[in-house]
């Protein structure tokens, strides 16, 4: 704790929030300290455990009050920006700088926060193939990273200053973009400091008047996706790929929709790991000419927040001559409405825990 009211300082000297009548402003900052383990969530990763990882969590949150329907709907969560610091204690590892965007969500009459974190990271020290052949977690500097934290939270305990403690889990991985893409999964304690800026001023929490269940008639989707990725190979090259999604939704009510669907695969990274495999194991009995495509139906869920959702997928593989991970998909992510037809999507599909690309779309929803 001994550098944690510095840090919260600092934040407080930078920033200069201004009010306005309309809607309120209200911001939260906080400062943590985590100490922890890397998790070996696989064996090829056991060399690499030989120290404690500990860190600093950094974040500025906005306070909602229920002026939009979904902010009541969802317990009124604030939403914000974290940074994190993680210092794994490996030199093969190297150190974390990431920056997230966040959501905390409150549970237990707000006694208990939940703090779901997206961003990316830079690593310091990725694999080299000379200086750094050991560190197979990571191929790039750059990794996308999934924060959570769970914490007993309490604000403006003696003049706007509070406590907080739990537990963190931090998911560093580069969605495969580069090999080796092993990744790694800190789970820590954590404790710290929050500040409340304007604590004196009290806002009420509104209870917008409810627009009711949504009744929608089945809808269609067409989605268009795309990215490069690379194969588990060291050196095998990034190359493109494209996904064509086709599928039906139904809404469940105001908040949520059922989805069933069809992806098709153009994969093209699987090219060169037919051909590898056919010239370089003979004993796998891989043929050269063996058709890199795929094609998977999926049943999915939609999240809808605002103009933001979260889908999740749970796909298998129909037309499948190239074993690579299994037959069973998964996707999860997040999508942007801009209007009622169109959207984009950001999303992560992978094989279990094993992530195989990050996908860029746009779709329209018909």
């Amino acid at each position: 704790m001994r550098y944690l009211l510095s840090l919260l300082l600092l934040l407080i000297s930078f920033c200069g929030i201004a009010q306005t009548d309309e809607v309120p402003k209200k911001y939260v900052l906080d400062a943590t300290q985590f100490y922890g383990s890397i998790l070996l969530h696989n064996t090829d990763i056991s060399h690499l455990i030989t120290n404690h990882p500990a860190g600093v969590i950094l974040g500025v949150s906005r306070k909602t009050y229920g002026h939009k329907e979904w902010e009541a709907d969802f317990g009124y969560p604030d939403t914000g920006f974290t940074f994190a610091y993680q210092n794994t204690n490996n030199a093969t590892l190297g150190e974390h700088f990431g920056l997230y965007g966040h959501y905390n969500f409150y549970l237990l009459k707000r006694n208990v926060q939940l703090r779901v974190a997206q961003g990316l990271a830079y690593n310091t020290n990725p694999y080299d193939k000379e200086d750094n052949f050991r560190n197979n977690a990571y191929g790039s500097h750059i990794l996308s990273s999934t924060l959570l934290m769970l914490n007993y939270h309490k604000e403006n305990i003696v003049a706007g200053l509070g406590v907080h403690a739990g537990l963190s889990f931090i998911h560093y991985s580069n969605a495969n973009f580069k090999a080796p893409n092993t990744s790694t999964n800190t789970f820590a304690f954590n404790l710290g400091l929050n500040y409340t800026l304007d604590n004196e001023t009290e806002y009420e929490y509104l209870n917008p008047e409810s627009t009711g269940k949504i009744s929608e008639p089945i809808r269609y989707n067409l989605v268009l996706r795309g990215g490069a990725n690379e194969s588990d190979v060291i050196n095998m090259g990034r190359y493109g790929f494209a996904i064509v999604s086709a599928y039906a939704d139904k809404r469940l009510g105001k908040r949520s929709a059922i989805q069933l669907g069809t992806d098709v695969f153009f994969s093209n990274f699987l090219k060169e790991l037919i051909r590898y495999q056919s010239i370089a194991f003979p004993e796998l009995d891989v043929a050269p000419d063996t058709d890199y495509k795929r094609v998977g139906l999926f049943l999915g869920h939609e999240l809808f927040v605002n103009k933001i959702s979260v889908v999740a997928q749970l796909g298998y593989y129909v037309y499948y001559p190239f074993d690579f991970e299994g037959r069973m998909y998964n996707r999860i992510g997040m999508k942007r409405y801009f209007g009622d037809k169109v959207f984009g999507a950001l999303t992560l599909k992978s094989h279990g825990a094993k992530a195989e690309a990050v996908e860029f779309g746009i779709g329209v929803r018909l």
